[in-house]
């Protein structure tokens, strides 16, 4: 299990979460998914993260997951392992005040007592972040039996979320949360610097061998 992608260690986490919630009756749930009366008015922090991981049913997990298994691993190879942990993290934060923002421009009709669960917005943040880092891969579907490039499948989602979220449909909490996810995936795959402070890279060790035409006593490059 050591040799497991940061990939491979969310769907685990998410598949454990999810059966545990089951057994306890929903309990998991009720403590860790969002709504602005308890994220924000009771001051509940956890929650802005915690309702990524939780999920409403056995379908929702099945497609969440099954969408991370595609879009997590062009990502991860991109920032490695932290990185890619903190990238996963930001997007579902994204999600989160994409969701506030159109809930308070009174563009959705959710009430704040309304529950946010699901990994999506992390997922479209990954979406995003494929995209950008390998938009000419081509994802196969079985039904329909097609072939669609990474940065056209991501195109289409973006813009039936825009649709879902226009028409005010049944889910357009959800997909406002899915449209912040993308927002902040497509914030941080431009500034992968900014997860250098994370020190993705082996540390160069300092050590010096007998001989060396090098002017430094010390060298970086071993």
């Amino acid at each position: 299990m050591r040799w497991w992608s940061v990939t491979q260690w969310l769907i685990a986490v998410n598949i454990v979460i999810y059966l545990a919630d089951l057994l306890s009756g929903g309990r998991i749930t009720a403590a860790g998914a969002f709504s602005a009366e308890y994220g924000i008015y009771h001051l509940q922090i956890w929650r802005f993260f915690t309702y990524a991981f939780i999920h409403a049913d056995a379908y929702h997990i099945l497609f969440n997951l099954c969408a991370l298994w595609i879009f997590g691993p062009p990502v991860e190879l991109r920032l490695r392992g932290r990185g890619f942990l903190c990238f996963y993290l930001l997007s579902g934060l994204g999600g989160v005040i994409g969701y506030l923002l159109l809930w308070r421009l009174d563009i959705l009709h959710t009430e704040r007592t309304t529950q946010l669960v699901g990994a999506s917005a992390c997922i479209y943040g990954c979406m995003v972040g494929a995209a950008t880092v390998a938009p000419g891969q081509l994802i196969r579907f079985l039904f329909p039996p097609i072939s669609v490039r990474m940065r056209t499948l991501a195109w289409i989602c973006i813009g039936l979320t825009l649709v879902a979220i226009a028409t005010r449909g049944r889910n357009a909490g959800g997909e406002a949360a899915h449209l912040g996810g993308a927002a902040a995936g497509f914030v941080l795959i431009r500034n992968i610097g900014w997860f250098g402070v994370l020190s993705l890279g082996r540390r160069p060790h300092r050590f010096w061998r007998p001989g060396d035409p090098a002017s430094n006593f010390f060298r970086n490059d071993v």
